[in-house]
């Protein structure tokens, strides 16, 4: 069964913490300095937050799935329909290891399915800062990379 990704990007994580607390019922299942995930059952959604994106925002959606042959399947359909992904085996993001593919919507909007089948010590990357820079949105837009002149941040969140 696949599961709903939403990744945001915020300010403040602890106030966010609590926040999302209250909204959803129930706290976080993981929880890192920057970094919090709640694993939601109703309705079925993963849904993280940190404060390591570029700005405060949607920093991206996904539809994590529970084998590598379903991602190889979304995958599937997003080059059969078009379109250019960027994937990702082996990776390390976001507390865990993952494979990934990364994909824009046509609005700039970066969405990534993935399989994950380990934890991690470390929060690990997002797609290389080169490919972010290539495929964001405008920097206006929600999901974009900060304008040059706001100082650098780590790179963005995933999942």
């Amino acid at each position: 069964m696949k599961r709903l990704h939403v990744h945001v990007a915020v300010e403040d994580l602890t106030r966010s913490i609590g926040f999302y607390s209250t909204l959803f019922g129930t706290e976080p299942a993981v929880v890192k300095e920057d970094y919090a995930k709640w694993m939601l059952e109703d309705p079925r959604v993963n849904f993280a937050i940190s404060d390591r994106a570029r700005v405060p925002g949607v920093d991206h959606l996904g539809i994590q799935v529970e084998t590598a042959e379903e991602l190889g399947e979304l995958a599937g359909r997003l080059k059969a329909a078009g379109e250019t992904t960027r994937d990702q085996e082996a990776t390390t993001c976001c507390y865990a290891q993952s494979d990934k593919a990364w994909v824009n919507d046509p609005n700039g909007l970066r969405w990534e399915t993935f399989y994950s089948f380990g934890e991690a010590t470390s929060y690990g990357e997002d797609e290389p800062d080169a490919v972010l820079r290539e495929t964001s949105t405008p920097a206006a837009a929600c999901c974009g990379p900060a304008p040059a002149a706001e100082p650098a941040k780590p790179a963005a969140a995933c999942c």
